[in-house]
């Protein structure tokens, strides 16, 4: 499980869906959410839109791998499909925030890594939001006044990469999963392949 998480604006959305495109052997996490949908947003592709009610039976039930408020609103992320992408031999990437990224952490601390996402500074953070206008000035200027909290939680993840130019930081991050994959730990079949080596060797010559 690879995590990107970052302030709104960072571009942790822009490099999920770069990696995606990228590498066919990743899967996005689809969250639910309790907001309504923007613009361009579709169901079940960007997010699950349910309402409050749902949200609370899934969490309540144990449908959650992990979830939190924020801005108003609530993200979690449902269990089963995390769970049939990582047993059918897939990596599930994760776009959530540094509340998520604690609640996977302890649960699945082994088999995860996780990245925050810094913006190379405070001007161009807000120059990202209103660019993409997807927001009205007063969420702007909320997700601003948050985002001094969020990026007080860089410490708490694996790596970090400043975003000043899209392409290197996508880079880095599709760096980081291919050496996250050749972990010892996570090849499949390594030790009985090196014993396969080891025995080819041991045969007498000729």
């Amino acid at each position: 499980m690879l995590v990107l998480s970052s302030p709104s604006g960072a571009g942790k959305s822009a490099l999920s869906r770069r990696l995606l495109d990228a590498d066919p052997m990743l899967t996005m996490s689809v969250s639910v959410t309790t907001r309504k949908s923007r613009p361009g947003e579709v169901d079940g592709v960007h997010y699950h839109f349910i309402d409050p009610a749902r949200f609370q039976a899934m969490a309540a039930n144990g449908e959650l791998l992990e979830w939190a408020p924020v801005f108003d609103h609530h993200y979690g992320t449902p269990r089963a499909p995390v769970e049939a992408a990582l047993a059918g031999g897939r990596d599930v990437l994760f776009d959530i925030d540094w509340q998520g990224t604690q609640q996977l952490r302890e649960g699945v601390r082994d088999d995860l890594a996780t990245v925050f996402v810094l913006p190379p500074s405070v001007a161009e953070l807000e120059r990202r939001l209103h660019t993409r206008a997807q927001d009205s000035d007063e969420v702007i200027r909320k997700r601003m006044s948050k985002a001094a909290g969020e990026m007080t939680h860089y410490a708490e993840y694996d790596y970090v990469i400043v975003n000043d130019a899209f392409e290197r930081a996508f880079e880095a991050v599709r760096a980081i999963l291919i050496a996250e994959r050749l972990k010892r730990e996570r090849q499949t079949g390594l030790s009985e392949f090196v014993r396969g080596l080891i025995r080819e060797l041991d045969q007498p010559a000729g």
